[in-house]
């Protein structure tokens, strides 16, 4: 792995390439491991790296630069994780926890696929604008089960600007406190019950 020249100035024309006196490798053709090695743009020192001839196989801790206390692994083939082999089915025995940010899980070209005796989602953030679980597609989204239960202490809304369909082939229960259905003439001569601020509301939606 090649050590960059220092030669990379900032705007007052001071040096800001990582330079390292003390640098160790070990290897052979094969592999290798070092401390100390500067990355190829000069910005950030690795702590420890593991690395093969192919650049793309790689682990570093990384220890300054703008990646400081950063731990990066690349694998041009699989990343596999395997442990729990002696606990109990109860047992917490994979943690993932980013103490603070965001966790990204990203499939480029690929499907991401969750599987469990049981899925557990949990969001519980406080305020209006945290403690949500979105669900985003930009075709479907697909639910089959035994059962299908929603349970909203405040509200809840289905909206389409399509068509919608409710069946049940074998019996339909409804039930409400007060029941109101308006339709489109509404929009034109208000009914009884105010349906054309319900229709404006809707329509614009």
């Amino acid at each position: 792995m090649t050590q960059p020249k220092n030669t990379k100035k900032d705007a007052a024309g001071s040096s800001t390439a990582k330079q390292n006196y003390t640098a160790v490798t070990y290897g052979n053709d094969k592999g290798g491991v070092g401390f100390g090695i500067i990355h190829q743009p000069s910005d950030v020192t690795s702590a420890v790296m593991l690395y093969t001839p192919d650049a793309q196989h790689t682990f570093s801790m990384d220890g300054d630069g703008p990646r400081k206390g950063w731990t990066t692994s690349l694998s041009p083939g699989n990343f596999q994780v395997e442990c729990g082999s002696a606990n109990k089915e109860a047992n917490d025995s994979l943690m993932l926890n980013a103490k603070n940010g965001n966790i990204i899980i990203k499939a480029n070209n690929g499907k991401i696929r969750l599987e469990g005796t049981d899925i557990e989602l949990h969001a519980i953030g406080e305020g209006g604008s945290k403690g949500n679980i979105r669900l985003t597609a930009s075709e479907n989204i697909s639910n089959d089960s035994k059962k299908f239960s929603v349970n909203a202490t405040t509200s809840y809304r289905i909206f389409t600007s399509g068509t919608g369909e409710v069946v049940a082939n074998s019996i339909l229960k409804c039930y409400g406190s007060i029941f109101k259905g308006v339709d489109d003439s509404c929009a034109v001569k208000d009914a009884k019950n105010a349906g054309k601020n319900f229709v404006e509301k809707v329509t614009q939606t």
